[in-house]
């Protein structure tokens, strides 16, 4: 066990270095200002934590945490029942084509004039896009559940509740964390044009804020910000994944 874990350690250690290894040369090969090396961008970043990079960094943090959860606590169950329940996925799985191809990155102005320029209308959109990301797979996941095996819980005499909890549930819950994975970069991704619009705060306005004053070592403090947070996210799901799937890793 401690082997598995200084092996998993290296390996995020050799992958870092080797992302900044890469970064480092390209800035040296370009050798121009709107791209600074890693040591630069990294000085700033520490600078900038101290003034005000932090509270964008727990704004943000905030905002796409707040719509995961959001997004979870109702593309779980429905995306359950979906699966499961055919005569009412008949009548919502045309919604769900119609409504899921569409970007909903451009429901922000709506959004705005609806909801304000706060918190409230960026987290919705937010919420909008990585639900339906959770949605569908969960849907798929917990359809493609074989029938043997939910008729020999039905013949122990199961209830309807104990099968979603000792069947489905245990079905689609890899698919939740691998559907939560993706969702959590795109989450960022929204994150970052929602407060680049008629935004005060947040990593997206200090963002925007640094590249109109050129100031590209700020720019890319913020870039590490938004990594940092996309990386603890992660780290996060991978612990959860280790916790409550132990059998994909046997």
């Amino acid at each position: 066990m401690h082997k598995q874990k200084y092996n998993n350690l290296l390996a995020i250690i050799v992958s870092i270095a080797s992302l900044l290894l890469g970064w480092k040369l390209l800035a040296v090969v370009l050798d121009n200002p709107a791209l600074p090396g890693p040591l630069p961008a990294f000085a700033t970043f520490f600078q900038e934590l101290t003034r005000d990079l932090w509270r964008h960094f727990i704004i943000s943090s905030y905002r796409v945490l707040v719509s995961l959860v959001i997004s979870l606590a109702i593309a779980i169950p429905l995306g359950m029942v979906l699966g499961r329940e055919a005569k009412l996925d008949r009548y919502v799985a045309p919604v769900l084509y119609l409504v899921y191809p569409v970007p909903k990155i451009v429901f922000l102005p709506v959004l705005m004039v609806l909801l304000g320029i706060g918190d409230i209308s960026k987290i919705t959109l937010i919420t909008l896009v990585v639900f339906f990301q959770i949605l569908v797979p969960i849907r798929d996941a917990a359809r493609g559940i074989n029938a043997a095996v939910i008729n020999s819980i039905k013949s122990l005499g199961a209830r309807q509740w104990d099968i979603y909890k000792h069947v489905v549930w245990p079905a689609v819950l890899p698919e939740v964390l691998t559907s939560l994975r993706i969702a959590s970069g795109t989450s960022i991704a929204i994150l970052f044009f929602s407060e680049t619009i008629v935004s005060r705060e947040g990593l997206g306005y200090y963002l925007l804020d640094a590249w109109s004053r050129y100031a590209f070592q700020e720019m890319f403090a913020g870039i590490i910000a938004m990594g940092l947070l996309g990386f603890v996210i992660y780290m996060i799901l991978d612990y959860l994944e280790h916790r409550l799937c132990p059998w994909k890793y046997l």
